[in-house]
């Protein structure tokens, strides 16, 4: 794929070059600065002094001859290199190397002349410490390679390095030699002798390929391989770009990042060493192509021209324009950035890359594209705008000057293709959800976006939009709602502005069938909304509507209220309560979560629940239809009150139950009135639940002390050894089962004096040996804390003995040794060393106050 990255400036004339109107041709050139230097094939070497100007974005040169040489040798001139930090021009003719004056062309040095001399090059990157020297590598036709150190004065040969065949072309990098000989590249390490093979060639079997070597940069070489290939090498001997194939009979190459120019007798050839690809060709008919300090210069036989790049901001557009996105790119992240500043070449490149963007995105190339316009940083109003209506109304964007795109708008690009529509508004959703959250500078026209397409998909997606904080505009949004049909998300617009009746209005319309809409999640979520609502006028309002769909849901508007509410007087427990009283199921469960819930400790609504539950439990056994399982469910729920609450009237909900066959919850009532031996008679006799008297005493005992749980149970025995029980002979059996459990305790003298003289001591055994067991058991115990008790009283009267043997005399005149104040009571301090303080002042036990002193194990007397 071709681009014009360099075009062809004549920098010095034909005309320059005539003396006494010979035919003279030009064999090499050299440039440093502003100087141009031109060897000639009659010996000759010109000096002109270049001028570079910039008119209407062109480059053009002009050029003024300084002077000329001529070398009396009357060969060609091969070479020529500038040493500008020694002021010198080195001249290799005839095998002859000399050295001229960069300015006025005389030569310096005399005497200083290198012979046999078949090519040479200067170490670009030398490793001296003087600055004002240069280091030059010299090939022999004697199959040896030379380095010289070059001073203003002097010449210096350093080191010989001897080679198996005469050197052809080289180029110095360091310590590193790259040379060729007539059949094979090497490189030569000269300090120390290493040698590598890199590779050979065949210049008989291929005439085509002229040896080339050509420093590129820090540790590489370009070197000329066979089949017309550009190989690339460093100094360790290995290739880390690919090959660059070029023309065959490659002469000279010049090299500016990122393209090396390759000449031939026919044409020059332009490369990109970042794909590797042929970018340009120029016919001509060269000499000479060598780069200098950036800018690179080509000869003719009779003409010196500029290759003058074009600026890269004009190739990538070039690309663009043909679409040729990735070579834009890669060109646009490898331009040389000078004269740019990084933040001006960051905004260049992002502008590039969003051209790019939208050059995929109109190729229908959408993971690319949004790829580009994330990297670009894109303005997402530009991208909006390709859409027909999707920008809010008071949106006053203007698409970016110059465009980045030639896109009108959706509809013309697509050409009516609806396959292809969606796929596009997929892309945008994609997008705009990626950067919604990053981009809050535009969060009205992505909500609006999101909005309007959400609604004309009816996706479920637009649910979430609004309730993450939707940016759209009310009215606008509200329009585009209702005409897509989407009611929920509309009532959802409405509560984001905190128009929460406009709100209801939609929702309960919707709810009652006026409107469809299959994403309204129903009656649930209405309830929640109103349970948070902080308008209660509004929440009573809708309260009755509610009520009638669904009474136990609808108590949920009371009882799931803000924890932190305030609760005004519409709000208070009784009004609700009262309200709740024309639906029975709601003013339970509004009941239930002010006792259970928020543990309210009012005496009336404990009664006025538990009465409930009483009354609800009557109405179900009176209905003989109704199914068992209900009225078990009813009555658990009246136990667990009458159990767990303590502060319902007792003698009310009691003389309700006496007039029924609730003998539990009697049994309960009594127990709560500490009427034991009713509530056990009922447990016994009545219902026959021997388990559940057991668990009646246990929990009725529970927290108090031991003999209160002895007593109760005592009374329980009682009941089932009372002879006066017609059917007490049933009554054996759990009679024995109480005595040898291990939950029950009993007073032993008691048990033994309410049994029948009749039972036998194997009947009683387990009971008995328990029995035993803990009264030598408690005997022990007892007699330990006597013993250690008198122990404790032997201590505390031989405290007493040792501090009467140390008497402390109180006096008037005694003063507290930390504040030095009388006492004006007997109580003090004495710590073990004599010092006597208030009982205040005496602040640490272990440490004395005066002299400091640790005392680990005593205290101070008291």
């Amino acid at each position: 794929m071709s681009v014009k990255a360099f075009e062809l400036v004549p920098a010095v004339e034909r005309e320059k070059f005539l003396l006494d109107k010979s035919k003279t041709e030009i064999e090499c050139i050299e440039c440093c600065g502003k100087n141009l230097y031109v060897g000639t094939d009659n010996c000759f070497v010109f000096h002109f002094k270049l001028e570079e100007d910039h008119i209407g974005g062109r480059t053009t040169y002009h050029c003024t001859k300084q002077g000329h040489k001529f070398l009396n040798l009357r060969k060609p001139i091969a070479q020529l290199k500038a040493a500008s930090a020694l002021n010198r021009i080195v001249v290799l003719c005839d095998g002859i190397l000399t050295f001229l004056n960069m300015f006025d062309l005389e030569p310096v040095l005399s005497g200083s002349k290198i012979k046999g001399v078949t090519c040479f090059c200067l170490n670009e990157n030398p490793a001296r410490a003087n600055p004002f020297s240069i280091e030059i590598c010299v090939a022999l036709k004697k199959k040896v390679l030379q380095i010289y150190t070059f001073t203003e004065d002097k010449m210096i040969h350093s080191r010989d390095v001897v080679i198996s065949e005469p050197a052809l072309t080289l180029s110095l990098d360091g310590a590193f030699i790259c040379y060729a000989t007539a059949n094979e590249y090497n490189i030569i390490n000269y300090e120390d002798g290493y040698k590598q093979t890199l590779f050979p060639y065949d210049s008989d079997s291929d005439p085509h390929t002229v040896p080339y070597v050509k420093r590129i940069s820090k540790e590489e070489f370009l070197l000329s391989g066979p089949n017309a290939l550009g190989m690339f090498v460093t100094t360790a001997g290995i290739s880390q770009r690919p090959p660059l194939q070029w023309n065959e009979g490659v002469s000279s190459v010049g090299y500016k990042h990122p393209y090396l120019l390759a000449m031939n007798d026919e044409f020059i050839t332009v490369h990109s060493i970042i794909d590797q690809q042929q970018k340009q060709t120029m016919p001509f008919q060269g000499k000479h192509l060598g780069d200098f300090d950036g800018k690179i210069f080509v000869a003719s036989s009779r003409e010196v021209y500029a290759l003058v790049p074009i600026a890269w901001q004009k190739q990538i557009q070039a690309l663009l324009g043909d679409k040729r996105v990735e070579e834009a790119l890669e060109l646009a992240r490898n331009s040389p950035r000078a004269g740019l500043s990084q933040d001006k070449f960051q905004k260049t490149l992002k502008r590039i890359q969003l051209q790019a963007g939208f050059i995929q995105f109109a190729e229908n190339q959408l993971a690319e594209a949004k790829d580009l316009f994330v990297m670009g940083d894109l303005d997402v109003r530009e991208l909006i705008s390709v859409y027909p209506s999707l920008l809010p109304i008071q949106s006053g964007f203007t698409r970016s000057v110059p465009p980045l795109h030639e896109i009108p708008n959706l509809v013309t690009l697509c050409s009516g293709d609806e396959d292809r529509m969606v796929q596009y508004k997929d892309f945008l959703v994609d997008y705009l959800q990626h950067i919604r959250d990053q981009n809050s500078q535009n969060r009205l026209e992505i909500d609006t976006a999101l909005l309007k397409i959400y609604a004309e998909t009816n996706s479920a997606q637009l649910v979430d939009l609004i309730g993450s904080q939707c940016s759209c505009d009310l009215q606008e949004g509200v329009d585009h709602l209702q005409k897509y049909g989407c009611y929920f998300s509309l009532g959802l617009l409405y509560k984001n502005n905190k128009e929460y009746d406009k709100t209801m209005q939609v929702w309960s319309r919707v709810q009652d069938g006026h409107y469809n809409d299959e994403h309204f999640p129903g009656l649930d979520f209405i309830v929640e909304f109103l349970s948070s609502l902080s308008d209660h006028d509004l929440v009573w309002k809708y309260a009755d509507w509610v009520m009638e769909k669904d009474q136990e849901l609808g108590v949920k508007i009371f009882t799931q209220r803000p924890s932190d509410e305030v609760i005004t007087e519409k709000m208070r427990p009784d009004n609700v309560i009262d309200y709740l009283h024309r639906f029975p199921k709601s003013v339970i469960g509004y009941l239930e979560h002010l006792v259970f819930t928020n543990r309210l400790e009012k005496e009336k609504y404990h009664t006025h629940l538990a009465v409930l539950y009483l009354d609800h439990v009557l109405q179900l056994i009176k209905n003989t239809n109704i199914d068992k399982q209900l009225i078990n469910i009813a009555r658990s729920k009246l136990k667990h009150m009458l159990q767990v609450s303590n502060l319902y009237r007792v003698q009310l909900i009691l003389s309700k139950v006496k007039e029924t066959e609730l003998y539990e919850e009697c049994a309960i009532l009594y127990g709560k009135l500490e009427e034991h031996e009713k509530a056990i008679r009922i447990l016994v006799h009545k219902l026959r639940n021997y388990e559940e008297a057991d668990k009646y005493c246990l929990f009725n005992s529970e927290g108090k002390e031991a003999t209160y749980r002895k007593k109760l149970f005592q009374i329980l025995l009682g009941v089932y050894l009372d002879p006066s029980y017609e059917r007490r002979d049933l009554l054996i059996q759990p009679a024995v089962l109480l005595l040898n459990s291990k939950e029950s305790t009993f007073d032993t003298l008691k048990v033994l004096q309410l049994l029948p003289e009749n039972w036998s001591v194997g009947l009683l055994a387990n009971f008995l040996l328990y029995s035993v067991r803990h009264s030598l058991n408690d005997a022990r115990t007892t007699h330990i804390q006597r013993m250690l008790l008198r122990g404790e009283n032997l201590n505390k009267k031989q405290m007493l003995i040792e501090l009467k043997r140390h008497p402390v005399n109180m006096t008037e005149d005694r003063l507290c040794s930390v504040c030095q104040r009388g006492f004006s009571d007997c109580s003090f301090a004495q710590y073990p060393n004599g010092v006597i303080t208030h009982v205040h002042c005496a602040k640490n036990k272990t440490i004395c106050p005066v002299t400091g002193r640790i005392f680990k194990t005593t205290q101070p007397r008291k």
